[in-house]
């Protein structure tokens, strides 16, 4: 494991639209937290665009290839828990259950219909102006690229 389970971590994400700061919820999905810690020291994020945002739900980012079909080539298992899925908090995205990679979700608004069935593992402590402000995409209707992660750093308390 990248992470140690005793210590706290956040990442800042830079993107066109400002930066986003997240408290990654190690209590909470540890294996996921290593992750998504692991791939953002590796430079992963970096140049990924936030390919699907849906107004008032989620901005999702995290595909290389900005299409919703990209990820790191491995998956893995879900940790589902009872924390809510509200505004600001960061999940898993993925194609069906412990299919889980590089795709990940920011709440624009509450979705209680996804908590328990996705892998939450931040909360956005700083920047929501930021996220909010991202540009609403679909990939499948909008050859434009999305708004665009710069890149992320990990802090490590």
């Amino acid at each position: 494991m990248t992470i140690d389970t005793s210590k706290t971590y956040s990442a800042v994400m830079k993107t066109d639209r400002g930066d986003i700061t997240i408290a990654l919820l190690t209590d909470v999905a540890p294996a996921t937290v290593n992750n998504f810690v692991f791939l953002a020291r590796e430079g992963f994020f970096d140049g990924c665009t936030f390919h699907r945002v849906i107004p008032g739900f989620v901005a999702q980012g995290g595909d290389p290839t900005g299409t919703g079909r990209g990820g790191p080539g491995y998956r893995f298992k879900d940790e589902l828990s009872p924390t809510p899925f509200v505004q600001g908090i960061v999940g898993m995205a993925n194609a069906g259950p412990n299919t889980n990679g590089s795709q990940f979700y920011i709440m624009l608004g509450d979705a209680q219909h996804l908590t328990g069935r996705y892998t939450a593992f931040g909360q956005v402590t700083e920047g929501l102006d930021a996220v909010l402000a991202l540009r609403p995409r679909d990939p499948e209707r909008d050859p434009a690229p999305g708004d665009k992660i710069l890149g992320v750093t990990i802090i490590e308390a």
